[in-house]
């Protein structure tokens, strides 16, 4: 039997590491704005064309490469960052596996432009489909140019996955902030040939914060600093009035390096209790510097994933440092209590003698004579619905003469002329509740025939064969108005209103892409919309039905459930628009409905396909078992 197995060309292995590095242009950025870092640079400007497909330039002014490095970093396993393998539990760079340039070249056509700052020519590399195509000297500033073109041209399969040019340039955005916001000490640029989308100064952490995600956010920044021997730790977490369901910022940087950790984002959440609605977020921006020796960020290709060696520790940090910081700066609501009618307790002094308290009482008290004002008609006697005959101040004792007299004998036949004795279960009448219950229990339940009664001006109840059936009436309506307005809107063009006065919205780079990849979908269903640029969209007009809804909130929600969802379809869009105004119009909790409402609200609800649930997934319709009823009693 002949031998099966052999090496692949290094053509087709940089290719499947490809697969692992470089997904879509975003991880292209990534990559070379990386080793732009590394390189020292102070400045990094970054120009995409067609959202990256067809031209990706990164340019620094670093410190360079020499003529035999500029051909040898697109190598494979190719690095000037580590030497030996100890160097892997030290890392002090962003790249180290020297995989980056040699998979962008596998699947683009790249070319190096490079000078270092005592040479006085630079080198220009290309390099095609990881074949090698030409080298020469040229004149060029110091640092790197990389241009890289016609990315996965040879891989067609890999490049039809790519999305829209808008979804692509929003990973983009979303790529490039995090890189961004985790180097505030080197100044950025981020645009295509139409326009700059980012352009951010040097400057200190708070303000790459504020110039990133807008002025509206630095009001909501509490600052968060301590340092320990295990890490230091700085940044901002958001106030609890920043808190949302969708799209809160969240970011998290170790030693420079943005990284993703559930379980750290769940000890700021843990501070945030009882001060956000359940089911919210707040944002944080917070940096960690740890000791390199104590952390691993050699665990995916994308280095998001960091494991670190006393991960329970750093939870109770991260959870102590922003309750302090909360405390610090009032973020935490007061109680105010209410003082008035409260009792006067004196204050405890030291030098003062405590007496016991005394009780006094009157021995000729009897609450059963009537006074002299009750008797000649006064307000006492107005008072009462009938008089109190009087007795004598000296014989009252003679109404319970047993007592005093003999303890032998006892006064159960007066207490059995006040209380008689229960009638026996089998002197009632046949026609207990239970009857009548089995009875109803027996009859079909259906909607124009049932009784509905309304419990706390939320339930809805109503007898069934199965058992107790409970509709939450403010849920029923909103599944009924949502079904009616999803209706409508795909029925035509919805109208729009417009607003008297114009509102204006301000939206990070990345919602901006997305916004726009949508905004023909939002015009369909009724949103006049004005780009201002600098992500500023004034809101001119609104959908016919909205009134009530701050326009503001409803579009950054929607564009928060794109972001958070990837959705961009039309028809997504009519729905988180129908949901919204469904939830503004029906009916609240605690109104008052008559039987024939109540039915007519059923009635609706269950000739729907999908009645028992709301369309975010929470429960409408619920049977309590006749057992679960009965087992009560």
């Amino acid at each position: 039997m002949s031998d099966i197995i052999h090496l692949l060309p290094d053509s087709v292995a940089n290719q499947i590491a490809a697969g692992e590095v470089i997904q879509r242009p975003a991880s292209l950025i990534k990559e070379l704005v990386e080793n732009s870092i590394d390189a020292g640079a102070t400045r990094v400007q970054v120009v995409v064309t067609d959202a990256g497909k067809t031209c990706v330039q990164v340019i620094d002014n670093g410190k360079g490469m020499s003529e035999t490095d500029a051909r040898l970093s697109f190598e494979r396993h190719a690095t000037s960052k580590i030497t030996q393998a100890s160097d892997l539990f030290a890392l002090s760079t962003m790249g180290f596996r020297g995989e980056a340039l040699a998979s962008i070249a596998a699947v683009a056509q790249v070319e190096l432009r490079t000078r270092m700052a005592d040479e006085e020519l630079g080198v220009c590399v290309q390099i095609e489909g990881s074949k090698f195509q030409q080298q020469e000297p040229i004149a060029c500033p110091v640092g790197a140019n990389f241009l890289v073109r016609n990315l996965f041209f040879n891989v067609p399969a890999r490049r039809k996955f790519l999305k829209s040019n808008n979804t692509e340039l929003s990973n983009i955005n979303a790529e490039f902030e995090r890189i961004a916001l985790a180097h505030p000490d080197i100044a950025f640029t981020l645009s295509t040939p139409d326009k700059v989308i980012l352009d951010l100064p040097i400057g200190n952490f708070r303000q790459r914060i504020v110039n990133i995600f807008g002025r509206n956010i630095e009001k909501h920044l509490i600052p968060v600093q301590v340092e320990t021997s295990v890490l230091q730790l700085a940044g901002f977490v958001g106030t609890p009035e920043s808190s949302k369901k969708k799209g809160a910022h969240q970011f998290f940087f170790t030693n420079g390096r943005f990284m993703r950790h559930p379980f750290f984002a769940k000890a700021i959440q843990t501070a945030f209790d009882r001060l956000i609605p359940e089911g919210e977020q707040v944002p944080f921006f917070l940096q960690l510097v740890v000791d390199p020796s104590k952390i691993d960020v050699n665990i995916h290709p994308t280095k998001t994933e960091i494991k670190f060696e006393d991960e329970q520790a750093i939870w109770q940090i991260l959870r102590a440092a922003v309750r302090e910081a909360l405390a610090k700066f009032n973020a935490i609501p007061t109680i105010d209590f209410d003082t008035e009618n409260r009792p006067d307790i004196p204050a405890f002094e030291a030098g003062r003698e405590v007496a016991m308290p005394e009780v006094t009482f009157d021995p000729n008290y009897n609450p059963f004579e009537m006074s002299e004002g009750d008797s000649a008609g006064g307000q006492g006697a107005t008072a009462r619905a009938v008089s109190t005959p009087s007795v004598s101040k000296k014989g009252w004792e003679s109404l319970f003469p047993a007592a005093p007299d003999d303890p032998s004998l006892s006064n159960q036949s007066a207490l059995d002329d006040f209380y008689p004795t229960p009638p026996r279960q089998q002197d009632l009448p046949n026609t207990s509740l239970y009857d009548n219950l089995e009875q109803k229990e027996q009859q079909t339940w259906q909607v124009g025939t049932s009784h509905f009664l309304q419990y706390r001006g939320r339930y809805l109840m109503s007898p069934t064969e199965e058992g107790l059936l409970l509709i939450d009436q403010h849920r029923a309506h909103v599944r009924i108005l949502f079904e009616e307005y999803l209706l409508h809107s795909a029925d035509g063009q919805q109208l729009s209103q417009g607003l008297l006065f114009p509102q204006m919205v301000d939206f990070t780079p990345s919602q901006v892409a997305l916004l726009q990849s949508f905004e023909d979908d939002l015009a369909h269903i009724g949103f006049d919309l004005s780009y201002l640029g600098g992500g500023t969209f004034t809101i001119l007009g609104v959908p016919t039905g909205v009134d009530g809804i701050d326009p503001g909130k409803l579009l950054q929600s929607i564009v928060d459930e794109a972001l958070t969802n990837h959705t961009r379809v039309k028809e997504e869009v009519r729905k988180m628009l129908s949901l919204a105004l469904a939830k503004k119009a029906a009916i609240p909790v605690g109104q008052e409905l008559s039987e024939n409402e109540m039915r007519d609200l059923a009635t609706r609800l269950f000739a729907l396909p999908s009645p028992t649930l709301t369309p975010d997934g929470k429960t409408i319709v619920c049977v309590l078992p006749h057992h679960m009823l009965t087992s009560r009693f």
